[in-house]
């Protein structure tokens, strides 16, 4: 009982000690609330990036892996990784594999005919950046794709290589007015004339990707007017039990390693690519930006901790007869130094409460225009005010132990 009315009573006068010297005690708090804020805001903007790329990656499903001659290049600002890329994935490999491939799931085969394709109707056309993709009857279901209006590639579409397009919701919302239904008209492709048999449901853009801007033709169709002489092909496969999904790719690779001829012993000749290993590896690259947050935050509370130990020593200055009325009343060196510590832990802490909150604002600046929920980063929060606890102790233990040290009679005498 004692002692917690000793550390009211404390409490009460760090702040009396604020309020009397609340310029430097200010100057101090914003220090303190700007260390933190930068290291909350900046690995909440890193949760909320982490959120953004598994839900994006992930929209081709959890339960799909593709197959291709190249890894994939991520690069964030002047760093990316270093993706392996082998020999080209050929028709007759990627035929063979879908036609041997047993385990119970669906494959799809695909290829990208151009990038810079302009689609026309009538008197309208789009800008020449769409994309014209070969796919067979499996690859909307495989690429996560959804159809808002029209039906699917069918086998006998891909085999005679039809001239035939299902377009995407970019595409068709440039080409024809509201109201118009583009299923069975008839569209240039390039220089190709393609019925519309299919509409996309507008999927967004995932990092630049987009299935909206761009138009899906039967494959035969894409190797023979789009063919470049150096055509690669992809694999996905979507497995019908996600469970099975590290069996499925084990057999994948296995049967894959025989067509591709890779030799015992070897590392495989092509790519295995899940979203989430996608996910992964551009989270991977973001442990600089969690670096730079930790170093200025870091920086920023020393800078706190040397200004908060300076203001505590200037207050025992102004206060050395105080603290020697209170010694005469009984104050033992304890509670002097405890008086001290606690004003100190007062101080950084309303800095670090309005850096947590300052944070979390910033933090989730960047869930809105990600279009991801309003993240509370727990950990950081609990982190951010242990750390300036932390420092407070740090800042405030030398003068609280000067204070504690000082004569009561020559305090008395202070002027």
């Amino acid at each position: 009982m004692l002692g917690s009315r000793i550390l009211y009573e404390n409490f009460r006068i760090a702040l009396r000690s604020i309020r009397l010297h609340l310029l430097r005690t200010v100057l101090t708090v914003l220090i303190i609330a700007f260390g933190i804020m930068a290291l909350v805001g900046i690995l909440t903007a890193i949760d909320s990036i982490k959120y953004f790329l598994n839900q994006n990656f992930t929209m081709m499903g959890a339960n799909t892996f593709n197959i291709k001659s190249r890894e994939m290049r991520v690069r964030i600002g002047g760093h990316s990784n270093n993706p392996k890329v082998f020999a080209p994935i050929t028709w007759r490999q990627a035929k063979e594999f879908k036609e041997k491939y047993s385990f119970p799931a669906k494959v799809s085969i695909y290829t990208r005919g151009t990038g810079i394709a302009t689609v026309k109707y009538k008197s309208k056309k789009t800008n020449p950046n769409v994309s014209v993709i070969g796919g067979d009857e499996n690859y909307i279901v495989t690429s996560g794709l959804e159809l808002e209006n029209g039906r699917n590639l069918t086998v006998n579409d891909v085999i005679n290589g039809t001239h035939i397009a299902i377009l995407g919701s970019e595409v068709a919302n440039k080409l024809f007015p509201e109201g118009v239904d583009p299923v069975g008209k008839i569209v240039f492709i390039g220089p190709g004339r393609y019925r519309v048999v299919g509409v996309l449901k507008e999927r967004g853009s995932s990092l630049g990707f987009s299935g909206d801007r761009s138009c899906i033709v039967p494959l035969n169709n894409v190797r023979t007017y789009f063919s470049n002489g150096d055509m690669v092909y992809n694999i996905s496969v979507l497995v019908d039990d996600p469970d099975m999904m590290d069996a499925a790719i084990g057999e994948a690779i296995g049967l894959f390693r025989i067509i591709r001829k890779d030799k015992p012993g070897k590392d495989n000749s092509f790519a295995i690519e899940k979203s989430d290993n996608i996910a992964g590896m551009l989270m991977d690259l973001t442990w600089q930006i969690r670096l730079g947050a930790t170093f200025i935050g870091l920086i920023t509370l020393f800078g706190a901790g040397i200004g908060l130990m300076n203001i505590m020593l200037v207050s025992v200055t102004e206060r050395t007869r105080e603290i020697g009325v209170r010694k005469a009343l009984g104050a033992t060196k304890n509670i002097i130094a405890n008086q001290f510590l606690v004003e100190a832990v007062v101080i950084a802490q309303i800095g670090g409460v309005l850096g947590v909150a300052a944070g979390i604002v910033i933090g989730n600046a960047v869930s809105y225009f990600t279009n991801s929920p309003f993240i509370i980063p727990w950990i950081w929060m609990i982190g951010g005010l242990v750390l300036t606890f932390l420092v407070a102790l740090l800042s405030g233990i030398i003068p609280a132990r000067k204070a504690a040290a000082l004569d009561p009679i020559e305090s008395l005498r202070y002027e």
